[in-house]
């Protein structure tokens, strides 16, 4: 790949509104003198300005990645929407002096590979080799050149993406001179995830969202640096995802329109994939499943008693290995998640020939239980994935779990210290802080929630792969949902991705700087309410972005 040129005087411009204080920054410095959302590895910063030149470009001479598929040039495309957008480009080019403006980001990757769940050999020095794709980037921008490039240096093309969104955030337009400058050069940014997996739940069984909302939801994530996006597709209220081997459970959507091909379910993918984000698939079994009878109602107990899923059919397990199936085809995360939470037996126990069959097996609805789960999880193996489960099922019968399955913790503190201790690896999204459809919950909360809270071992600590904010969709549709999403999962976005010693101990320390990233992506046509307030709240007056 060559280079790919974009006139700016000719694209629209966005304003992000900030203002770097005078002074140099180190890695060890004063961090609210940087308003980056989330907070670098390391960096340093100076007292020159220039500009975005006219014709701005991509380069990727002496980079190993061929970029056959677009990932990298559609990644500076969207990186010169945010930077030119709502504002001309009217200014004088001519005007100034050719010294004073970039001619273009320079970008050098090490892998060929293509692959989101590529893992690096050879990390970039200052950066650790870790679970996953390597999402590590060094950024710089040198104060003078001949010509005068950014530049960025990533081991996959994923990195690099994440090193263009840093440096979005370092270009703003200035209403003085019509350009886009880039305050505080010369920079020097080292950086690199604290986790492997920074994960938002979304739910399209209590609400449908159409796919134009979900991409939305996408491009939010990546402005953060999220990099899973949980799809908790069906749940008892509706079945809303054609599975072409039992093509009679869509049935169960709330209508004829809001539902979701498979085409449709392979375009998410693909576009996620894109901008570095995995999308993981959910089937919460067997509670959580009510809706799968209403095409097939043999999956259910009886008609007065539709949940959980019949334990006692081999067709129930049937439908799963066809579901399973046909996500192989579309979903190709390492993980699939299969639920296993809340689950009642009450249903199993007075269904007469489901108890009999139970009685028949020497078993009692907790060992029903058991036995649902375990059979679902080698199903999920044998088509290839590792597995996720809620806590429920760490909690009732953990030393029976197939030893790659993931516990997502949910229902409090102190249960990813007894996952790791049993040496299963742990994915952290406690209720009382990371569950954004509890309104009550602060940005300053979602800040303060430590993954690895009580854990001291070394060795236990690289079994929490992460971390998970849910947007569970009782109350949320299309209308609602960024506005509950963010601010508040930038916070927590934050806390996964900064290393530990650079995270704030007082979340009022960086409510400036998150105030600002909320503004950025209002900006960016994200949806994000104001900080003052619980989640969802609306300004309470009239002023300044910032001040709300």
């Amino acid at each position: 790949m060559g280079k790919i040129l974009v006139p700016i005087c000719l694209v629209p411009i966005c304003i992000s509104l900030f203002l770097f204080e005078v002074g140099l920054v180190c890695g060890a410095g004063n961090a609210q003198q940087v308003r980056i959302w989330p907070m670098p590895k390391y960096f340093r910063n100076g007292h020159k300005t220039l500009f975005l030149g006219n014709d701005f470009e991509l380069s990727t001479s002496g980079s190993k990645y061929s970029d056959r598929l677009g990932i990298l040039k559609d990644g500076f495309l969207r990186f010169m929407g945010i930077v030119t957008q709502d504002h001309v480009i009217d200014a004088n080019f001519s005007r100034y002096p050719q010294s004073g403006f970039l001619k273009g980001v320079h970008v050098v990757i090490h892998s060929s590979s293509d692959k989101l769940s590529y893992v690096s050999r050879t990390a970039l020095k200052n950066h650790p080799v870790t679970y996953g794709v390597d999402e590590s980037y060094n950024l710089s921008v040198p104060a003078a050149g001949n010509p005068t490039y950014a530049h960025i240096e990533a081991n996959s093309v994923y990195g690099a993406l994440h090193g263009l969104q840093t440096f979005s955030q370092l270009c703003n337009y200035n209403f003085k001179t019509r350009l886009i400058e880039v305050g505080w050069v010369p920079w020097t940014i080292v950086d690199g995830p604290r986790f492997p997996y920074r994960g938002l739940l979304i739910d399209t069984s209590r609400h449908y969202l159409p796919v134009p909302v979900i991409k939305n939801v996408i491009d939010s994530m990546t402005y953060a640096k999220l990099n899973v996006l949980h799809w908790h597709i069906v749940d008892s209220q509706s079945f809303p995802l054609e599975i072409p081997s039992y093509p009679n459970l869509w049935k169960g959507a709330y209508s004829g329109s809001e539902r979701y091909t498979m085409a449709d379910a392979a375009e998410i993918v693909s576009y996620a994939r894109r901008q570095g984000v995995n999308v993981l698939a959910e089937i919460d079994v067997p509670g959580h499943a009510g809706s799968w009878g209403v095409g097939y109602p043999s999956l259910w107990p009886s008609p007065e008693c539709k949940e959980p899923l019949d334990v006692s059919s081999d067709f129930t397990f049937q439908v799963i290995d066809g579901i399973l199936s046909d996500f192989k085809r579309i979903f190709n995360y390492r993980f699939v998640h299969l639920g296993g939470d809340e689950v009642d037996t009450t249903c199993w126990e007075t269904t007469p020939r489901v108890s009999k069959w139970m009685e028949a097996h020497k078993m009692n609805g907790s060992e029903a239980y058991q036995y649902f789960v375990l059979k679902a999880q080698k199903i999920a193996l044998s088509h290839g994935y590792d597995i996720i489960n809620w806590e429920e099922t760490f909690n009732k019968f953990g030393s029976k779990l197939d030893r790659r399955t993931v516990v997502h913790n949910w229902l409090g503190s102190g249960v990813a210290e007894q996952v790791t201790a049993a040496g299963l690896r742990c994915i952290v999204s406690n209720q009382d802080k990371w569950y954004l459809d509890h309104l009550d919950i602060t940005w300053q909360d979602f800040y303060s929630n430590e993954p690895l809270a009580n854990i001291t071992n070394p060795n236990q600590q690289r079994l929490v792969l992460g971390g998970e904010v849910c947007m569970w969709g009782e109350h949320i549709d299309a209308s609602d949902i960024q506005q509950t999403i963010w601010p508040r999962a930038a916070a927590a976005a934050e806390r996964l991705w900064t290393p530990y010693e650079k995270l704030a101990r007082n979340p009022g320390q960086v409510a400036k700087r998150l105030s600002h990233f909320r503004c950025l992506l209002n900006q960016r046509g994200i949806a994000a309410a104001p900080l003052q307030g619980p989640g969802r709240i609306a300004p309470e007056e009239p002023g300044s972005c910032s001040a709300q």
